[in-house]
């Protein structure tokens, strides 16, 4: 192809800075969520802990402090994510299990999601 069949359109400087304006390409944020944990008096420390650590990578100091804090005042914001995330993290925790070391404890401990304010 020789140098007289191309073509080039070029644009003006303010033709694209007027587009760039009137459209403005930042992504709107997902709204998010919190995961709650709920207390009940069937789930040693050491399963609320373990929980913590395995459905939400927790540090042991994190799941410790955290556990206290269910015991403490009902309930505890496990994660802050999407709604979908959190639905999932809601459901790992309802299917984790009865705790072995309660002989009381029937089944998982209980859990919400909320949207945040």
């Amino acid at each position: 192809m020789s140098d007289s069949q191309s073509a080039v359109v070029e644009q003006d400087a303010p033709e694209i800075a007027k587009r760039s304006a009137a459209s403005p390409t930042k992504p709107r944020r997902q709204p998010r969520y919190n995961v709650i944990l709920w207390d009940d008096s069937e789930h040693t420390f050491d399963y609320v802990i373990s929980m913590l650590q395995q459905l939400f990578g927790h540090e042991l100091g994190r799941a410790k402090s955290m556990a206290a804090e269910v015991d403490a005042n009902g309930r505890v914001i496990c994660l802050t994510t999407t709604m979908e995330h959190a639905e999932l993290k809601m459901e790992q925790i309802h299917a984790f299990g009865k705790d072995p070391m309660a002989t009381k404890c029937a089944g998982s401990m209980s859990a919400s999601i909320e949207p945040i304010s």
